[in-house]
């Protein structure tokens, strides 16, 4: 269990994330922008955003964007809303259950961009098919992104980053961009450094940023 939520913490996942929350039982729009209460350009997936550093620095950075951020965790969730609730942002719908059932609920082409920024590794072999990168969520995922999306991948694992490649490479709706070594291993432009990242070099392990485009198969 994480450590209890705290008093203004606790406010927010009663009030402000029941506003914000997706609600799969009603229809997903046609186009997602209309999630939205005010006009956005495009909409962008962070799933499993942590405490949520990333997903407020790219809000801040693309103000005409709509973002969904999809994670279980209720303490990095309250952490979020905190964000929310702190720098007034107004273009953010939550989901704090499985990702794959936000996914699934969306209509066709809905996003112009995913991220999946160092997810649960799943380090022991017998455990990887529990990993979020598999044949099938590519599938799914090929279905809600928009023809020349991003699909944004960062992990410290070398084998989980393997995986993701060798997965990428066999699915027939996506294409790894890399075309010089500094294409992964270097972060992003508009890249901030995280805690989690942080204390990764510290223990010496070498992220890689991996970016995967949605193939036009039309």
């Amino acid at each position: 269990m994480g450590r209890p939520l705290r008093e203004r913490q606790a406010d927010l996942t009663g009030t402000l994330l029941p506003a914000l929350s997706l609600d799969l039982s009603a229809p997903a729009p046609a186009d997602s922008r209309a999630l939205f209460a005010r006009p956005v350009s495009a909409v962008w997936m962070e799933i499993g955003f942590g405490g949520g550093e990333h997903l407020a620095h790219q809000i801040r950075l693309h103000p005409d964007t709509g973002f969904i951020g999809c994670e279980p965790f209720v303490n990095g969730m309250a952490k979020m809303l905190r964000r929310i609730e702190a720098e007034g942002f107004d273009a953010i719908r939550l989901y704090d259950r499985d990702a794959g059932e936000a996914i699934d609920w969306l209509a066709p082409a809905s996003l112009d961009r995913v991220y999946l920024l160092y997810p649960d590794p799943w380090p022991k072999k017998r455990h990887w098919k529990r990993r979020f990168i598999s044949a099938d969520m590519l599938t799914r995922l090929a279905r809600v992104l928009k023809p020349g999306a991003e699909l944004r991948f960062a992990s410290d694992i070398d084998t989980y980053v393997d995986w993701a490649l060798a997965h990428v490479h066999d699915h027939p709706d996506f294409t790894w961009t890399a075309t010089t070594a500094d294409d992964w291993r270097k972060p992003w432009a508009d890249w901030p450094s995280t805690r989690y990242e942080a204390k990764a070099l510290r223990e010496g392990r070498t992220p890689a940023y991996l970016t995967f485009r949605r193939v036009d198969n039309v």
